[in-house]
């Protein structure tokens, strides 16, 4: 029987390994090698267990990418609980329907973060739901004697791992979905990364996302294999992070197109001076990229560029370029299978899609999550013969590179005919007014649904009118039935933690 290392297993093996090595930083300038975080973690293992956390408990939490979240992760994994990050910007409806459908026991929130009252909203949570107590946490851990604590859990064989994760659905429709994860289908995304990246203990990785979502448990996984360190940053603000990942010789700039961007505005502020000279990459993933980026990102910031992958909350890194991968690759593609994924394309006529034909990625691998919470969600998730429906529409090209081209919910059926809201959304972005877009579909009597163009111009620039973009888009070779029929100019596009724009939000303001 094949064993496997969990969480803990790696944490524990890292500090027998290279006990000093520096594993995280943050922007206070405090850090943690590997045996003082395997040591913190299981000092709060103790704490946690003299206030009834053991194997199997279901914990809902809720923190700040702090060191200490890192600590109670690892924490939480040396007893084998059944962990529920949630991310922080998500309110108080969905945090009852998240800690009620995960019978959470314990709910661990700061008291106040970022102008929220975190730890008055959970204890009002608590008073409807029979059995949750709440732990206020303001970085800093319970403890406990670690000689109190019941054995390690064992290796596990990876056809049988026990679910231990219960990851939400970030929020781009209205009510979140949990799927359950393993360690093994944590773990195999880490690994397709590393291997995709080169990741090694020389690395050093801005964690400037949520540490809540799935791909932040994903890096913890990273750094535990590899021992790169990882630099954590509690909200990601330009004018501080910036500095702070200068000042840790940051090697990985992550983690996706809105973070690339803010990135690229700094460089340009200082044109003959580079931003981040140690970097080799910058990883990306989360959300579509346009493929002006990379070239963007490649020509001013150095490096590989923007080296991204593909996946989901219920399947993470099904695919990732390489920093080997060619620039046209980078740009235009999301990598090919990480070890051990298989993907098919179905058409939308539902019959099997051949090299370069579009249709619904379908997918299995060690990385796709055994099903949600609410079981009778499965059915639609998984095909009849057990591939993971991702509803994301690609095509996979004679060297089994994806490429993403739409959301089977995000097209957009005008006169009986689709358009690709992505098409036109990278278009847009490379024009030389606009700073960021969106393309959504608004219910029209006439057509059926009318394509609508959301901008936000580029800094010093003045905003393009529909006439303009329609010769603009007409250049590029759009044809005319793709062209938008709506323009509206905001100062920021809505988007959820892991830079997906929000385009429900969008829908319902300008749907009217």
């Amino acid at each position: 029987m094949s064993q496997e290392l969990g969480l803990w297993g790696l944490v524990e093996a890292l500090a027998q390994r290279d006990p000093n090595h520096v594993i995280a930083v943050d922007e206070e300038g405090r850090s943690l090698t590997s045996q003082e975080f395997r040591d913190a973690a299981e000092r709060a293992a103790a704490g946690l267990h003299a206030m009834g956390v053991t194997a199997d408990t279901p914990v809902s939490w809720m923190l700040p990418t702090w060191l200490e979240s890192a600590t109670l992760v690892v924490a939480l994994a040396r007893l084998g609980a059944v962990q529920n990050p949630i991310l922080p910007i998500l309110g108080v409806r969905e945090m009852r329907f998240i800690t009620n459908q995960t019978n959470a026991e314990l709910f661990i929130v700061p008291s106040a973060w970022r102008d929220r009252q975190f730890a008055d909203e959970a204890r009002d949570i608590a008073k409807d739901q029979t059995g949750m107590a709440v732990l206020v946490c303001d970085r800093h851990l319970p403890e406990g004697d670690p000689a109190t604590l019941p054995p390690a859990p064992p290796s596990f064989d990876p056809a049988v791992a026990p679910v231990r994760w219960v990851f939400y659905t970030s929020g781009t429709t209205a009510d979140p979905k949990g799927a359950r994860h393993t360690d093994d289908s944590v773990k195999a995304s880490a690994v397709g990364m590393i291997e995709a990246l080169e990741i090694t203990a020389t690395d050093r990785s801005a964690m400037v996302f949520p540490f809540t979502h799935i791909g932040g448990i994903g890096w913890l996984f990273t750094m535990a294999i590899t021992g790169v360190t990882g630099l954590f940053v509690e909200s990601f603000v330009p004018a501080t992070t910036i500095p702070f990942l200068q000042r840790e010789h940051v090697t990985l700039a992550g983690a996706g197109t809105p973070f690339h961007m803010a990135y690229l505005a700094a460089q340009r502020l200082q044109p003959d001076t580079p931003l981040f000279p140690d970097a080799r990459a910058y990883p990306g993933g989360g959300a579509p990229k346009p493929p002006q980026l990379h070239y963007e990102v490649k020509q001013e910031l150095g490096g590989a560029g923007v080296v991204s992958g593909w996946g989901l909350t219920e399947a993470p890194i099904l695919t990732m370029n390489t920093v080997h991968s060619t620039d046209v690759q980078l740009a235009e593609y999301e990598g090919p299978a990480t070890p051990g994924v298989q993907l098919r394309v179905v058409k939308l006529d539902d019959t099997e899609g051949g090299v370069g034909e579009e249709g619904e990625l379908r997918a299995k691998g060690a990385q796709v999550c055994k099903g949600y919470l609410d079981s009778a969600l499965d059915a639609d998730a998984f095909d009849e013969d057990g591939w993971f429906r991702t509803g994301d529409l690609g095509v996979i090209d004679a060297d089994g590179y994806v490429r993403i081209t739409g959301r089977l919910k995000d097209v957009i059926i005008r006169h009986g005919e689709n358009i690709s809201a992505k098409e036109v959304e990278d278009l847009l972005f490379a024009h030389p007014q606009i700073a960021d877009a969106a393309v959504i579909g608004l219910p029209d009597p006439r057509t059926g649904e009318r394509a609508c163009a959301v901008v936000v111009v580029a800094e010093g620039a003045v905003a393009p009118t529909l006439a303009e973009l329609f010769d603009y888009l007409s250049e590029k070779g759009l044809t005319r039935r793709k062209v938008p029929e709506q323009l509206e100019v905001v100062d920021v596009l809505p988007r959820n933690a892991s830079g997906k724009v929000l385009k429900h939000e969008l829908r319902a303001q300008y749907g009217q």
